[in-house]
């Protein structure tokens, strides 16, 4: 149903790969996000949330930068675990607590001197901006569906992202304390889609911004396309609600490999929520930003 549109939506939809450490262990935790092209020159949308991920990397490799060179001033003598409690405590540090987090940008461009955004001052939407690469890594654009009435309660769409990371291409250098990316091990995750049926539109003080999926969307999808069999873009993944279905069981008892085991179960029905096509175009149209329709 949707091979054809995926193999289109593809040439356009890339990942933003994460690693992140905490404060505890020199473990590396890989994550992603998604974004999609809307134009030649460089343009994006993906999820405000992925943003404001983006940049807060930035403060936090300053903040754990300065936690390093006050710790090498404290002197090796008795009272030095007691000192670095104290900074500790200075930097808000604690076992379980994000200290790194690095980011980049999969096959978007050959090379940029950085990136501008803008975020919806509502709804979990960003537009993107790449700055100064020479060329581009990725193939067409996004096409908007035009004719967004059409999009009813009962259609089927598709989803694209990379939401189980796979990619390998890091390591922790202990001689500086760092996480870093590296040129050696898997640097791409395979691409993710996932279907769903319109089941009810979301909206606010009569404003409609959103389309909401009988399938939820899945981490790291947030900021992939929602798209007909077309390969025409209907709106883009930023949540997924859980509702409580209320077939709750308690220590019910079921046959495990011939034992009788007590289990207890509380399901919920998880559901996409996906920004509205129009609600995307109407940003991109007030900041400016060329896009296509169909």
């Amino acid at each position: 149903m949707f091979s054809d549109s995926i193999e289109k939506v593809a040439n356009f939809t890339r990942p933003i790969h994460t690693i992140l450490r905490t404060y505890a262990g020199k473990q590396i935790i890989p994550g992603a996000a998604t974004l999609f092209f809307v134009n030649e020159e460089g343009y994006a949308v993906t999820c405000k949330h992925v943003i404001e991920l983006l940049t807060a990397s930035e403060n936090m490799a300053s903040h754990f930068t300065n936690f390093k060179a006050e710790k090498q001033k404290l002197a090796p003598d008795g009272k030095y675990k007691k000192n670095l409690k104290g900074l500790e405590l200075k930097y808000k540090y604690e076992a379980d607590t994000v200290i790194q987090v690095k980011n980049t940008f999969v096959d978007c461009v050959d090379s940029m001197s950085g990136f501008t955004y803008n975020l919806h001052p509502r709804y979990d939407l960003a537009i993107l901006k790449f700055n100064d690469f020479k060329s581009i890594h990725y193939q067409e654009h996004a096409v908007f569906k035009k004719t967004t009435a059409d999009i009813r309660q009962g259609d089927f769409l598709c989803r694209l992202g990379f939401p189980f990371p796979e990619f390998t291409n890091y390591r922790y250098n202990e001689a500086t304390d760092d996480i870093e990316w590296t040129t050696t091990g898997l640097s791409h995750s395979p691409r993710f889609p996932i279907e769903g049926m319109v089941t009810r539109f979301l909206a606010e003080e009569g404003t409609l911004f959103g389309v909401e999926m009988s399938t939820p969307g899945l981490k790291g999808q947030s900021g992939g396309p929602l798209f007909d069999q077309q390969g025409l873009v209907c709106g883009m993944q930023f949540s997924t609600k859980h509702l409580h279905l209320g077939f709750d069981l308690m220590d019910k008892e079921i046959v495990v490999n011939t034992s009788v085991r007590k289990v207890s179960d509380y399901p919920f029905l998880h559901l996409g929520q996906c920004i509205h096509v129009d609600m995307i175009k109407a940003f991109l149209k007030e900041m400016n930003v060329r896009f296509y329709e169909a």
